[in-house]
């Protein structure tokens, strides 16, 4: 039998004790490389034009520089939580610190294409290491669920906000400095992590893990890149014969990684943890809140800068606003379980609640920027709401020795929602918008509404201010369409929701008992 415990002697609080100032510094700690690395998912956006400029990478290259980053921290998030429950959490994060500073000296003063795609891959490695350790060890400081939930509400509106405030701050950046500084931006706060890290942050593993299954690595990457690869390129290139193999081959090995879970003797993520009393709906309902926020993504950001003609800096700073309600919605919800309302009807509320900004986005037209950025608020406070919930109840359901791998199986969800949101919700909108383009305008015209405007542009007077009224009302169109299915999806997910985590309740009591479940 393997007890699940945290390192006797490490100095992390006894089971249910209130965490003091030490605590809540070391959170502040953890919150800068968290926010830097959910930066990085959009730092290029701004960045770009003055790359390609400089390295003159090809179209593919290009590509790469983008994804590369996402691809492998996705492909690694599980293989990094289990690692961190067998090594320790806290040592694997100070790695990932420096692996993160390192490739961000090499990405900042990279001088090919090729030496900024590896960059960006290492930058995903330190990625992958951070984003689950910073969570296993909140659950290894905070052992009180008052606390816990805190904590966990800052860590997700830290994520959340740090994806938006990353395009802004490489538009500031790349305006006053060169495209490196994008990445030097990290080194501070890496640093600071390196040096308070191994004093204020306490060291916690599964002292008798078992043998770390190498298999289960490949396996588990052959799983995960081909099916977000896939996903992530439906909403631009359509179902491309490509992408539908390629997912099939990720589901091909996704299934051979389930059944090594359960023969191995010691699996990189235990099928146990799916026993542990709302886990498994937990990591269902986080991947659904994904797929709402991502879905919805994809359309504000072209509806800011295509429709309503924003530049790419003006739109981005536009698209900070809707952050300020992610602020309060999570310490809210947090506040609402504490006082006694059931989980169940906080999380359903926070669907509720994100499908009226879906609904908001359904009614708007091609004028309606005050209209889109209220939708996008309203939907972004529902879904962090939904979000926070599910970490703390996954977290608070699975022994504390096993947080690394539950906090990974969690992010690795989250990463395929959100891609399935953008190709699912976008396959709609694109759908909508071909049809509704005029017959008679141009091949380019048809795909995407950038395409019609740079067509626009080159058509004489009147002609190409008519196509590109068209496409914009066409791609006005696709969103109020890919909303009303958002609309229809988070009601389902409210509901199931309601009946999922009705019966769900996790005591001060049963986080110390939950470490013997899994022996």
């Amino acid at each position: 039998m393997t007890k699940n415990s945290t390192n006797p002697t490490s100095s992390t609080p006894a089971p249910g004790a209130l965490a003091g100032r030490r605590e809540w510094t070391a959170l502040g700690v953890l919150m800068l490389p968290l926010l830097l690395v959910s930066m990085d998912v959009s730092v290029l956006y701004f960045a770009i034009p003055a790359i390609s400029a400089d390295l003159e990478p090809s179209g593919t290259q290009q590509l790469w520089i983008f994804d590369i980053y996402a691809f492998v921290l996705a492909g690694l998030l599980m293989t990094m939580g289990s690692l961190g429950d067998r090594i320790g959490r806290r040592k694997l994060l100070l790695f990932g610190a420096a692996a993160f500073g390192t490739a961000s000296v090499i990405a900042a003063y990279a001088n090919s294409a090729e030496t900024l795609i590896a960059a960006r891959a290492l930058l995903g490695i330190g990625g992958a290491t951070l984003m689950p350790s910073t969570m296993a060890i909140i659950r290894t400081m905070f052992t009180d669920p008052g606390q816990r939930a805190k904590a966990i509400g800052m860590w997700s509106g830290v994520m959340t906000g740090g994806i938006a405030l990353g395009s802004v701050m490489s538009g500031v950046l790349v305006e006053y400095f060169w495209w490196g500084s994008v990445f030097l931006v990290n080194l501070p706060a890496m640093v600071l992590l390196l040096v308070l890290g191994p004093i204020l942050l306490p060291e916690s593993k599964n002292p008798e893990p078992g043998r770390f299954d190498l298999l289960s690595v490949p396996l588990s990457m052959a799983a995960v890149l081909p099916v977000i690869y896939g996903i992530k390129e439906i909403p631009s290139e359509g179902w491309n014969v490509r992408y539908v193999v390629s997912i099939t081959v990720g589901l091909v090995f996704a299934a051979l990684f389930v059944h090594r879970q359960r023969t191995a003797k010691s699996p990189l993520i235990s099928p146990a943890l799916f026993r542990g009393h709302g886990f498994a709906p937990a990591v269902v309902l986080n991947l659904i809140a994904s797929f709402g926020m991502l879905g919805s993504a994809y359309f504000t950001t072209q509806y800011l800068q295509s429709v309503l003609g924003k530049s790419s800096m003006e739109a981005a700073l536009w698209a900070l606003l809707p952050t300020v309600l992610v602020g309060v919605a999570a310490p809210v919800a947090a506040q609402l379980v504490q006082k006694g309302v059931h989980r169940a009807h906080v999380v359903s509320g926070g669907f509720v609640t994100a499908a009226c900004g879906y609904g908001l986005l359904a009614l708007a037209g091609t004028d309606s920027m005050w209209l889109v950025l209220a939708g996008a608020g309203v939907l972004a406070s529902g879904i962090v709401t939904v979000m926070s919930q599910m970490m703390d109840l996954a977290l608070g359901t699975v022994p504390v020795g096993n947080a690394g791998a539950a906090s990974s199986l969690l992010e690795t969800g989250a990463e395929f929602g959100g891609a399935l949101g953008m190709a699912v919700l976008g396959s709609i909108g694109t759908a909508v918008y071909r049809h509704d383009i005029p017959s008679g305008a141009p091949a380019a015209a048809h795909e995407t509404l950038g395409g019609a405007l740079a067509v626009a542009h080159q058509l004489p007077g009147d002609a190409g201010q008519a196509l590109a009224t068209a496409a914009r009302e066409a791609f006005t169109s696709g969103m109020q369409a890919a909303a009303i299915a958002g609309v229809i999806l988070l009601l389902a997910a409210a509901a199931l929701a309601t009946t999922t985590l009705r019966k769900v309740h996790v005591h001060k009591s049963e986080a110390p008992e939950a470490a013997e479940s899994l022996a």
